[in-house]
């Protein structure tokens, strides 16, 4: 009993941590402007990418994640000029439309990057599950991906948060 009112106290305040994260991300994209800041800005802003993909072309891709926790995953490119040109949250409903039935864990990963959480089934061994936190207005979601024994999508779902339907 001690644990559930422990942990009731606690929900409203991760969830109030969460909301000003989310808007401290906000604050730092508002700093940025594309086709002037730089790649410097970028770094001051949002700190050191947990991943940095460079191009053929000459631009990269920074990946800044904010999962498991955190409801975003942002990707800024950095253009061959070394000015960022484009900043893009990416769990949302138009990259959740583009998970289809097929497709790899790797093309998965380059739409929405990096994920929350994995499940394995005791029952289904060879299938697994992927899960990305998100926010549907002021609503906690999860985004969730099965995939077959070949990694490939088999099944998506966006289903309410059940840490916010437990109270937690």
């Amino acid at each position: 009993m001690k644990i559930k009112t422990v942990h009731a106290r606690l929900a409203p305040m991760l969830l109030t941590f969460l909301l000003c994260l989310a808007g401290c991300d906000q604050q730092r994209a508002d700093k940025l402007n594309e086709g002037v800041s730089t790649e410097a800005d970028v770094r001051q802003q949002f700190g050191e990418p947990t991943q940095i993909t460079e191009r053929a072309d000459g631009s990269k891709v920074l990946a800044y994640p904010r999962q498991p926790e955190g409801s975003t995953n942002y990707e800024i490119i950095i253009g061959a000029d070394g000015k960022m040109s484009s900043l893009r949250q990416l769990l949302a409903p138009h990259n959740f439309a583009k998970i289809q039935p097929g497709m790899t864990q790797a093309e998965v990963s380059q739409i929405l990057g990096r994920h929350a959480k994995t499940h394995h089934y005791a029952l289904k061994p060879d299938e697994e599950e992927w899960e990305w936190r998100y926010l549907d207005g002021q609503s906690r979601k999860i985004f969730s991906v099965k995939f077959d024994r070949e990694h490939k999508v088999q099944s998506s779902a966006s289903t309410d948060d059940p840490r916010v339907l437990e109270g937690g």
